[in-house]
């Protein structure tokens, strides 16, 4: 069997590995067009452009500073004819803001559309715009060295080409993984190939425990956290004044291959060097703060600092939309506050694997000194409110309507991805947990019951409609959002509800000032309009391959459903031959248990042949008679049992309702 044919609750997590590569089509044809800026939003958009601070002229200049050229042709091209990428997606952003578009991030993403290769100081280099992420390309001594190969193999690949196109013809002598999402290692065979790699002609360097946190940071909550990565990224809208604006660290993510290549080298500690193809490079591990194995890049010779994502265009997620575990902020401000010191002093530019560079000594000290101070401020004065009994949500309010007053005139530090409001949730969650310590919250009323009851309380559904009226009358779509949503919960049928509730959030998306906020708004507008999108992933071969045996298991398990009949307390011995792996997996009344490193003693079942017979099983769901007969493979012993035990796991998950129960 092809193993691309398989949709593993893993794959399919690791599809994403931060960014989706999946597509969402609506189930009516023909749904209710946009709203226009309702006359309060209107307002509201003035207000904010009279707040902003001044232009100036650093991050137009930054943006297109270096330009070499671009692709001829804006649309990149799957192997199969499909567009992965356009690079002319934003080129309507010019002129004054819309009434539809916060003018914050109207003037962010009119930097932010640039695409092409820029040259950043001698023998450095960047292609933006051809992915969320940036690529990053330095001259070696026979060949380029190249940090983060973006999202997706096409995007690579055409980022590539343009580069030998303008700069000369030169193979790839080295690839660097700044950290282990993959919208920074994903196109790495558009740039090189295994072969090359395992004949010693290509390094490939990433932190310690890369390989480990690139394969397991989505496993577990692999189907809920793409589905909400459709919410974050927007990738059911189009590109539009009154569609999605981008992401606030770039455009959007390029919907091609993922794939993967194990690194030759990885570097634990701060301060390591290595000499790669003749180039010298430094290394400071920021791991724990962004992602989970990242490493920031020094490039010696040239004096250019690569930040990776610890800084960039915008305010970053302590705790992404999409879900992750929650970062470390005070952490994050202290490897700013090192780079600071120790990199940016001898650095002529700062770049980032995101936006545009920050160019000068002075310059690029202060740009990270701004960032550090802006997480140190959210970290700790979020520790100080929560220390005097504040909950999480009024730490958000009191922190978001008082931002800091030292960054005020710092743009990057503005949440056109990251928000005040969320990391201030983020924080208290990490220290504290969700839970507030008001006992009525420890048991609260699930989400459908709680809206009946609230519902009937305030008089019905038409009693709420009217509230709502007058809200959105009086432009408070928050409080609107909050009525309907509970109306629409208590009753999915009442079309005006949703109606409404799409206008509402639609109102606050066109006024959001972060990227991803506006794409959660207005995908909640449009899957209210339109129904729940149907979620397909491209399967990534080199991901699937990646996962340990360990992680598998432990992934199926989770899709066990001990309510099920079943057969009980047996063991299944895995013999995985194209690995030289022994494994159990112990089915019990309650949980699957799986382990590797050994055979059970009795087994009731035994499975020996290639590990995607274990995957056809498991994930694919095939009936045991039919991996029986895949070649190299013998099942053995009480099959029954084997296929009730199969019987009682739950498909694979192709998305759930959100704005709806």
């Amino acid at each position: 069997m092809n193993i691309a044919t398989l949709r593993t609750g893993a794959a399919l997590a690791l599809v994403f590995a931060f960014g989706i590569a999946g597509s969402a089509s609506a189930q009516d044809a023909a749904p209710a067009p946009p709203t226009p800026a309702s006359e309060t939003t209107r307002s509201a958009q003035a207000a904010v452009a009279a707040t902003l601070p001044p232009e100036g002229t650093r991050d137009a200049a930054n943006a297109a500073r270096g330009f070499l050229a671009t692709a001829k042709d804006p649309v990149i091209l799957a192997a199969n004819g499909k567009p992965v990428w356009n690079l002319d997606a934003y080129a309507f952003v010019t002129g004054p803001a819309p009434d539809t578009v916060n003018p914050s991030l109207w003037r962010h993403m009119t930097h932010l559309k640039h695409h092409g290769l820029f040259e950043v100081t001698k023998n450095v280099w960047q292609v933006r715009g051809f992915d969320v992420s940036n690529m990053t390309v330095i001259r070696g001594a026979t060949g380029w060295i190249v940090i983060d190969p973006l999202t997706s193999v096409e995007a690579a690949g055409a980022a590539m080409a343009l580069v030998n196109q303008t700069l000369g013809e030169r193979p790839v002598s080295a690839v660097l993984y700044s950290h282990s999402h993959g919208d920074h290692f994903g196109g790495v065979r558009g740039v090189t190939d295994e072969a090359a790699v395992k004949a010693g002609k290509v390094a490939v360097i990433a932190p310690h425990g890369f390989m480990e946190e690139a394969t397991s940071e989505n496993v577990m909550a692999g189907g809920a956290m793409m589905r909400r990565a459709a919410f974050q990224f927007g990738t059911g809208l189009a590109p539009g004044a009154s569609g999605q604006m981008g992401s606030g660290i770039g455009k959007g993510l390029s919907a091609g291959t993922l794939s993967l290549i194990a690194p030759t080298d990885t570097i634990a500690r701060t301060g390591e060097r290595r000499v790669v193809d003749g180039i010298s490079l430094e290394f400071q591990i920021v791991s724990g703060t962004e992602a989970p194995a990242e490493f920031n890049v020094f490039i010696v010779p040239e004096k250019t600092f690569l930040a990776a994502e610890i800084a960039t265009c915008s305010l970053h997620n302590i705790l992404t939309p999409r879900g992750a575990k929650v970062r470390d902020a005070r952490a994050w401000a202290r490897y700013l506050d090192e780079a600071a010191l120790t990199y940016a002093p001898q650095s002529d530019a700062v770049i980032s694997s995101h936006c545009w560079p920050i160019f000068g000594r002075e310059a690029g000290t202060a740009w990270l000194a701004a960032q550090r101070d802006n997480y140190r401020w959210l970290h700790d004065q979020t520790v100080r409110r929560m220390n005097r009994g504040e909950t999480m949500h009024e730490i958000a309010e009191a922190l978001e309507t008082s931002p800091p007053p030292g960054n005020a005139a710092e743009w990057s530090t503005r949440g056109y991805y990251g928000t005040i409001s969320h990391n201030a949730k983020a924080i208290y969650q990490f220290y504290l947990g969700w839970y507030d310590a008001v006992p009525a919250n420890l048991p609260p009323p699930p989400p459908v019951e709680r809206a009946t009851r609230l519902i009937a309380a305030l008089g019905g559904a038409d009693r709420t409609l009217a509230l709502a009226d007058n809200a959105m009358a009086g432009g408070d779509y928050r409080w609107a959002s909050d009525l309907l949503q509970n109306l629409v919960f208590a009753e999915p049928g009442n079309a005006r509800a949703k109606a409404m509730l799409a206008v509402s959030y639609e109102q606050q998306g066109y006024r959001a000032e972060s990227a991803i906020w506006r794409n959660q708004f207005l995908s909640a507008a449009n899957d209210l309009r339109r129904g729940r999108p149907d979620v397909s992933a491209a399967q990534s071969n080199d991901m699937v391959a990646a996962i340990s045996t360990q992680e598998l298991l432990d992934s199926v398990a989770t899709l066990f459903a001990p309510e099920r009949p079943q057969a009980r307390n047996f063991s299944i011995a895995l013999d995985i031959t194209d690995r030289g792996e022994k494994a159990a997996l112990d089915v019990g009344a309650q949980a699957l248990i799986g382990r590797v490193g050994q055979l059970p003693d009795r087994p009731a079942v035994t499975i020996t042949g290639p590990r995607r017979a274990l995957l056809a099983l498991l994930f694919v769901r095939m009936p045991v008679d039919a991996v029986a007969k895949m070649p190299g493979v013998a099942i053995t012993g009480d099959t029954a049992a084997l296929q009730a035990m199969l019987d009682a796991l739950d498909p694979m998950p192709h998305g759930f309702d959100i704005v709806t129960p």
